[in-house]
């Protein structure tokens, strides 16, 4: 058994299975992208064990554990097997006993086995730091429809270094953002997401995201990155109102009408009582148009007062339309 540092971890960790040996309730709340659950302990058992380690001291709680892992033991071996891998690498929370007496058992069976010092905790660590450091970040900015999505997925295209921070997590950032994505991840998922895409590129080089909240739907942004996005140089993406109109009618005008009334009344208060009542009417009536030009007095009101605080970080302005897409994707990709 070889315990390795967080870094040589992450060179190899797409290489071979990453075994998590949490609990179920650990790894769904937030766990190394690609790693494997296989838990020594349910969610009741690791309650369980930690009540009796505070009680009744160390040496009670591992003679509990043995007993509860010891009828599991060959079928760790065989789900290990099914992975058809000789080396595999392993973490618990902080590199403790679970990793190690699964790293033990593993072994001693004749696989190569690494186990990741500190565990998930130093791989959390590692996240918090990672956005610590300078890092080239480059911010499109634009309001409400400014298929800024769409300039981005183009940018990929062309092979410009992207992170899709709506698509991770699972929300595309209003009030009206949930309706077209899946169930949102935890926040600390969808950081370690976040992470896992800033791994793939080089950090010499530009990395392109859209400007965004700090929370986005119900999950949270990294502090770090947060800070640094808000000091990175914006490029604001300017589309004419009747091309946003448009942008916005195909992306959620066939949502079913019950769930854009209740996202309309999500931001009554903000929106005003009668605009709010006259865009509910419209969107009961299939007028999506003359809603979403409703709906909108809001969102750039709050995106006017927004982008008024970012001013000096914005670099260029790029007039955007529909035909000139690839155009403008070239020109952001040019920029220095």
């Amino acid at each position: 058994m070889e315990i390795v540092e967080i870094d040589q971890f992450l060179k190899q960790k797409n290489d071979y299975p990453v075994l998590d040996t949490r609990s179920p309730g650990e790894y769904a709340a937030g766990h190394i992208p690609r790693a494997i659950n296989l838990p020594l302990f349910d969610n009741v058992q690791r309650a369980t064990i930690g009540s009796i380690y505070k009680e009744e001291g160390r040496q009670k709680a591992i003679k509990v554990g043995l007993r509860l892992v010891g009828p599991k033991l060959e079928r760790f071996i065989e789900i290990a097997e099914s992975f058809g891998s000789k080396k595999l690498l392993i973490h618990c929370w902080r590199g403790g006993m679970r990793s190690s007496s699964l790293a033990w058992l593993l072994e001693l069976y004749g696989f190569e086995i690494q186990v990741l010092k500190g565990g998930y905790k130093s791989y959390r660590n590692y996240l918090l730091s990672f956005f610590e450091q300078p890092l080239k970040l480059k911010i499109l900015s634009g309001s409400t429809g400014s298929m800024k999505t769409f300039l981005l997925e183009e940018m990929q295209r062309m092979g410009a270094q992207v992170v899709d921070l709506e698509k991770l997590a699972h929300h595309q950032g209003s009030s009206f953002g949930s309706h077209n994505e899946g169930e949102q991840p935890t926040s600390e998922q969808f950081q370690n997401d976040i992470l896992e895409n800033f791994l793939k590129f080089s950090l010499e080089k530009a990395i392109w995201l859209e400007d965004e909240s700090f929370i986005i739907g119900k999950t949270h942004l990294i502090s770090g990155l947060y800070q640094l996005m808000q000091k990175s140089p914006r490029y604001l993406i300017v589309v004419p109102i009747e091309q946003r109109l448009e942008v916005l009618v195909q992306g959620y005008g066939n949502l079913p009408k019950e769930k854009l009334i209740q996202s309309t009344l999500n931001i009554a208060k903000k929106l005003g009582k009668e605009n709010t009542q006259r865009a509910v009417t419209h969107i009961e009536n299939g007028e999506m148009k003359k809603a979403a030009r409703i709906i909108l007095t809001y969102y750039d009101k709050a995106y006017s007062k927004g982008i008024n605080k970012k001013a000096a970080t914005i670099e260029k302005e790029f007039q955007l339309s529909i035909d000139n897409l690839e155009r403008v994707a070239h020109s952001l990709m040019k920029v220095d």
